[in-house]
């Protein structure tokens, strides 16, 4: 292989950097060119699922909501790091079994931890 100058270097991240833009930008600005604008009338009602609102858009969720949202990102982001434990662990068979079973273990203390608090309840009102 041969050695790259540093001034390729800084020369292969731009134009990395460039054809990134380049990617980002250019189909925003097609779609500016070809979309039709239109104003109606109706350019302004709320529109959700298809349906239309009956009564005002704005309601207050509980905060259970947003609990029951924050747990799942967080185990869902968690559980996205054992995907590459499997790819790069294998020559250490119990040794790399041991510190997944202690990630997942520190993973089922916090659920524990959140069901002991009863943020699994679901209080109506």
């Amino acid at each position: 292989m041969i050695p790259l100058k540093p001034m390729n270097d800084f020369l292969a991240i731009t134009l990395y950097l460039a054809a990134g833009l380049l990617f980002a930008v250019v189909p925003i600005i097609i779609s500016m060119l070809i979309v039709k604008r239109g104003q109606g009338t109706q350019r302004a009602a709320t529109y959700e699922s298809g349906m239309e609102t009956i009564g005002s858009a704005w309601i207050q969720f509980t905060v259970a909501y947003y609990i029951y949202a924050l747990i799942f990102l967080a185990f869902d982001v968690d559980v996205l790091y054992l995907f590459p434990v499997g790819t790069v662990y294998g020559g250490y068979g119990a040794r790399d079994l041991v510190e997944v079973l202690v990630f997942v273990g520190i993973l089922s203390l916090a659920i524990v931890y959140a069901w002991r608090k009863g943020v699994f309840e679901w209080k109506s009102r």
